[in-house]
């Protein structure tokens, strides 16, 4: 931008009886163009960018500020109060001036309109973008035809969000433009997830700080920079950067420098050739190209070489020799965008002077006077449509609807730098159409067609979850795998989501699956291994009781009660099946039948087993002289008590049936990564009295079996069943330890293996020596042998 030479005025009021004088200390400064008229509009336009500071000795008065630039001498504040004050000595108390345009930098706006605002003398800027000036309270008049800074510090934040970037660095100017500017970015990028490597800033006056810039930025990792910047600050840090040779960096810029012409140096696109920012809209006002051409040079230059002799127009025309040679030169119109604002400004202040006057097609009433606090009010009522199509009109804060193009530094194919625009924020439409960018038309950072990527740390891939690092921005983090049973199924996830219960995470942690799900089936090796013992058993008692239903008419069968034989061989033949109801997947009906028929068919077998052993004791006693108790414990009282003992069995069976049956279970509890499909008992007492029951039985069998264990060795059936059911007791006595441990198949397998060894344990001991004896031993299957020393 530029820097503002003001010639401040300073007036000493003297309170003399009723004519307050005003002097004047120093010499007074004229506009550098004026006209007389009705109404005047004073303009401020700036036109240097680099001061010459001279030193200050403190016993003569300073020098005025130079510049190194060629350039015109801007207007001074002198302009408020008219010529006329330079010959008057007193305060006429009233300012000739309706309205200012101006001032072009935010710092010297921000001076203007503090010093005209107790003056109430509107000021319209055409490029004073800062958001401080949006305070009504302190700056009640001013106006501008332009953005606040606080619609374009968010779009910075939006542009380097949508590209991705989540590490930039930040420089600014060190003024009101560059610090609100800067303030209002950091704030939406950390809004929106951005972090800041580093926040700089530096003025065109401090060469020092500039050094201290560049050496952050050189040591910085962060490859995209946001740059607050006025052109004059970019265009020294330009250098610094050219000279040491510091490129590949993104440049994010602002309308204060991305479309500057002074950046366009033979090294200044290794720099920032790619670089993307906001730039006023270009618009392009009918006539004008022509008028700068023509009556411009006509008006501010009149001088032509038909004046006179040469000596004349030499003292004519000598002094604009230079400029002259500018005559024809147009190329830089098109870029001239805040041309468009100032337009803007003159004609609201027409409109609102239209309005004032009550002007109409016929004319405007005369000896109206027009106060500039009355032009205050209309402005902000103003509302109208240029001939561009731009609709004119000023919000509560006294600003224009933000309206930017994005611009890329590319280069044509002349290798002449061109600012492209390849996108536009407009704050007057929807939100979903405010931000419009066309990135296939992008050239990035150092003229590469590759888009750059700037992050402090990769991004962390789904399945895993971002871990902040200590010490450090929100941006740098390590990326940890999610916990078993949790996932993540996009990028830098910050937190991984539990899997619901029946689901759990896949081997790359980005989706949740079905958990396994855990029985003991029919096609797995240990279900087909159990399948095979309990069919070989029931088949090994099956070919038993065939054998037993030939042999029937021998001794040894005849001895060993042959119908409570065959109904021990049909019950432990269920036995053998009823394990198979525990293999396959739980169902309503498995989960009923696979407890309840082993609980039954059990105590069908027990009650066998006991009523042979009954039966032997008896015999025994009956065998003594004058003992006739076998007639209370015939066949018929035998099949009874079998019928008695397990109809109580089904009686807790069916209670347990109808108050609280078993139902299949999905069990979530003791595994995490797999479901364990159970048959949940429904009600313990239930299982537990069916258990108990059977032990109940099986105790009382081995203690008469026991008492029996001294009968002849010929006849050793107690010893059989003593040793079977001391088999039994043992199975199912390490069974309870086994069963009351964690769910699963191996638990389900446990206890089909407690039924098959007690089933197998009741058959060999029982039937297998009485097998050997008939297959085997044929002569011993005789009565003489069985009676050897005691008869039955």
């Amino acid at each position: 931008m530029s820097v503002f030479l003001y010639t401040v005025l300073i007036f000493i009021f003297y309170t003399k009886a009723e004519n307050p004088l005003c002097q004047m200390m120093g010499n007074p400064k004229f506009p550098l163009l004026s006209k007389d008229g009705d109404v005047n509009i004073g303009a401020i336009f700036s036109v240097h960018s680099t001061e010459i500071l001279t030193s200050f000795t403190y016993t003569q008065k300073p020098q005025l500020l130079s510049c190194s630039r060629l350039s015109a001498m801007s207007a001074t504040m002198a302009l408020m109060n008219g010529p006329e004050f330079t010959w008057r000595d007193r305060c006429t108390g009233q300012s000739p001036i309706h309205a200012i345009i101006g001032e072009t930098e935010s710092s010297a706006t921000v001076i203007l309109s503090r010093t005209t605002g107790p003056f109430k003398i509107p000021v319209i800027s055409p490029s004073a973008t800062c958001e401080c000036l949006s305070n009504r309270k302190e700056y009640p008049s001013f106006f501008r035809t332009i953005a606040s800074d606080y619609h374009q510090s968010r779009a910075l934040a939006y542009i380097v969000k949508h590209f991705g970037w989540s590490w930039v660095g930040a420089v600014n100017t060190d003024n009101d433009y560059g610090n609100n500017g800067m303030t209002t970015f950091l704030n939406t990028a950390q809004e929106e997830g951005i972090c800041v490597e580093y926040s700089v800033k530096f003025y065109r006056t401090e060469p020092e700080k500039l050094q201290k810039v560049v050496e952050t930025i050189k040591k910085g990792t962060a490859k995209v920079i946001v740059a607050f910047l006025t052109s004059s600050e970019m265009y020294n840090l330009l250098e610094q950067l050219s000279i040491q040779n510091i490129t590949g960096l993104q440049m994010i810029g602002v309308e204060g420098w991305i479309t500057a012409k002074s950046l366009i140096t033979p090294n200044s696109f290794h720099v920032l050739g790619g670089s993307l920012g906001f730039a006023v809209r270009k618009t392009a006002i009918e006539g004008f190209a022509d008028y700068v051409i023509k009556s411009f040079w006509e008006t501010a230059f009149p001088c032509t070489m038909t004046i006179g002799n040469s000596s004349q127009y030499s003292l004519s025309c000598g002094i604009y020799q230079d400029l002259l040679l500018l005559k024809n030169y147009n190329e830089d119109v098109p870029e001239q965008r805040y041309s468009t604002n100032v337009y803007k400004a003159v004609y609201a202040v027409a409109h609102s002077l239209h309005s004032l006057l009550k002007c109409k097609e016929d004319g405007c009433k005369k000896g109206l006077a027009i106060q500039p606090q009355q032009v205050v009010g209309a402005l902000k009522k103003i509302n109208f449509t240029l001939k561009l199509g731009d609709i004119v009109s000023f919000d509560s804060t006294g600003a224009t609807v933000a309206q930017y193009e994005v611009v890329n530094w590319q280069k044509d194919a002349n290798e002449s730098i061109k600012f492209k625009p390849i996108g536009y924020y407009d704050a007057s439409l929807p939100p979903h159409q405010r931000f419009v960018l066309h990135t296939e038309n992008i050239i990035w950072a150092g003229g590469q067609l590759d888009r750059p990527r700037s992050v402090c740390s990769e991004s962390c891939p789904p399945g895993s979850r971002k871990a902040a690092q200590k010490g450090r921005p929100v941006c740098c983090y390590d990326c940890i795998p999610c916990a078993e049973g949790e996932i993540s199924n996009q990028t830098d996830s910050n937190n991984c989501k539990q899997c619901p219960g029946e689901y759990w995470s896949n081997a790359e942690k980005n989706k949740c699956v079905l958990k396994d799900v855990e029985f003991l089936s029919f096609t797995e090796i240990m279900g087909i291994v159990l399948v095979i013992f309990s069919l070989f058993g029931a088949v090994l008692t099956a070919l038993m009781a065939i054998l037993f239903y030939r042999k029937k008419d021998t001794p040894i069968i005849k001895a060993n009660n042959s119908e409570l034989s065959f109904l021990l061989l049909f019950s432990l033949i269920l036995c053998f099946l009823c394990s198979l109801t525990f293999i396959g997947r739980p169902t309503e009906w498995s989960c009923m039948l696979r407890h309840t028929a082993f609980g039954i068919t059990f105590v069908l077998c027990i009650s066998c087993v006991l009523g042979k052993t009954i039966v032997v004791l008896m015999a025994f006693k009956a065998a003594l002289p004058g003992n006739n108790i076998m007639k209370w414990f015939g066949p018929v009282q035998q099949r009874l008590s079998v019928f008695a003992l397990t109809l109580i069995q089904v009686l807790i069976c069916v209670l347990w049936l109808t108050m609280s049956p078993p139902f299949p279970h999905k069990n979530l509890k003791y595994y995490q990564e797999k479901i364990v499909l159970e048959c949940n008992l429904g009600s313990n007492i239930g299982f537990w009295a069916v258990l108990g029951y059977i032990g109940l039985l099986a105790v009382l069998c081995f203690i008469l079996a026991f008492l029996a264990r001294k009968l002849p060795d010929n006849f050793n059936e107690a010893k059989f069943i003593t040793f079977s059911m001391l088999i039994f007791c043992a199975v199912w006595i390490t069974f309870i330890p086994a069963y009351v441990s964690p769910p699963g198949k191996f638990t389900v397998a446990v206890e089909i293996f407690a039924i098959l060894a007690s089933s197998f344990g009741l058959l060999f001991c029982i039937f297998v020596p009485k097998c050997y004896i008939i297959l085997c031993k044929p002569e011993k299957n005789t009565k003489q042998h069985l009676m050897g020393k005691v008869l039955m």
